[in-house]
């Protein structure tokens, strides 16, 4: 399974779903808590390319974008393949 990274903040409904979706597939994740962290929220937003939203979602080397770009890949049956490739 590749490596998941997840951006979010305490409060965030999006963030929460991200992370109850990544667990209904079984993948675990690290997660940052960008709200305390100007510096972590600059990185994040520099590997995303700009977007300062959370969350923002990592899978491998490959920026998958916030939660409804997730969902979207889900509902076109292409998160799986994602979550396994290595």
């Amino acid at each position: 399974m590749p490596n998941i990274e997840i951006y979010t903040s305490p409060l965030c409904g999006y963030c929460h779903a991200a992370k109850r979706l990544l667990a209904a597939k079984g993948a675990s994740f690290v997660e940052y808590d960008v709200s305390r962290d100007p510096k972590l929220r600059q990185d994040m937003m520099g590997r995303a390319n700009g977007r300062h939203t959370v969350p923002q979602i990592f899978i491998g080397a490959r920026h998958i974008g916030g939660f409804d770009d997730m969902a979207a890949l889900d509902h076109a049956g292409k998160l799986d393949a994602l979550l396994t490739d290595n």
